[in-house]
């Protein structure tokens, strides 16, 4: 699987040793507000979350990276896409723990993933799906250069599409 290094960031694959602290991320409610249900997770599900991180690459060529800060190795995060079958489209996604929120990283992530679709695996218009009231991530959005599109139904709740120009 590919590595990708930015100025403060390494987006690597996913490993047993991130189970821990992807759990915790997940279990804080906060971070997982605008995900899924909208709720925390428990480790169970976050471990599962994980495995299918880790298989979608070998499905797909392409997936989520664990998002690590290279200051202090810390895995802060995930960031890149998803597709599974009946997703509408190739979803460029990140999610980051509470305290690495506001610093950028997240865009960092974002651009580094959108870069290599583009260039390595040909995903020149991946989506993001981003719940209506989750105006940090729809920023976060606009600043990549997507544009708004649809609202659809999705995993039990309301999201617009963006769609990015890769």
């Amino acid at each position: 699987m590919t590595r990708l290094r930015t100025a403060r960031l390494v987006l690597r694959s996913f490993g047993p040793a991130d189970v821990e602290p992807y759990a915790e991320m997940c279990a804080d409610a906060e971070v997982m507000r605008h995900i899924g249900a909208g709720g925390p997770v428990e480790r169970d599900v976050a471990w599962r979350q994980v495995a299918l991180f880790i298989g979608h690459w070998t499905l797909r060529g392409h997936g989520m990276w664990a998002v690590e800060r290279q200051s202090d190795g810390r895995m802060i995060g995930r960031a890149g896409f998803m597709h599974p079958e009946g997703w509408p489209g190739c979803e460029l996604g990140w999610l980051l723990a509470r305290d690495a929120w506001g610093q950028g990283y997240a865009q960092e992530a974002a651009r580094a993933a959108l870069a290599w679709g583009r260039d390595v695996r040909g995903i020149v218009s991946p989506i993001s799906l981003i719940r209506p009231e989750n105006e940090r991530s729809i920023r976060l959005a606009e600043r990549l250069g997507a544009v708004a599109d649809t609202e659809i139904d999705f995993l039990g709740g309301r999201a617009r599409v963006w769609r990015h120009n890769a």
